[in-house]
């Protein structure tokens, strides 16, 4: 049977930790390490981004998450422009054998809201 993107969106989200982007900034503001990832294309990153974000996206996540984090109890929060790929990229990096990913499943205009 083939899936669509939405249902391996959907099936993503239901092992990750979704959050908002007010639950998000909490969780940033917090943390000491947090690192925020981009999972969105490099011309969108430079085009608008988070203060303290970086891009990683998300068909690159595999090869340059560690040099981005080596810690694996690092806070992480992906984020894209919707959540689909947030999603898709925090189940990657969870599977991956970190422990505290959230993706943040919003537009990029409400977490760029309440980041900024």
């Amino acid at each position: 049977m083939i899936k669509t993107a939405g249902e391996l969106i959907t099936q993503a989200q239901k092992q990750i930790d979704c959050v908002n982007p007010v639950e998000a900034k909490t969780l940033f503001d917090s943390s000491d390490d947090a690192v925020i990832i981009d999972v969105r294309e490099a011309k969108n990153y430079d085009e608008s981004s988070l203060n303290d974000s970086i891009s990683i996206p998300r068909g690159l996540i595999e090869m340059l998450i560690e040099k981005n984090c080596q810690n694996a109890d690092t806070l992480i929060l992906t984020h894209c422009a919707g959540g689909g790929r947030a999603s898709l990229a925090a189940l990657t990096i969870q599977e991956m054998g970190y422990s505290n990913v959230h993706a943040i499943t919003a537009t990029f205009a409400e977490i760029k809201e309440s980041f900024d």
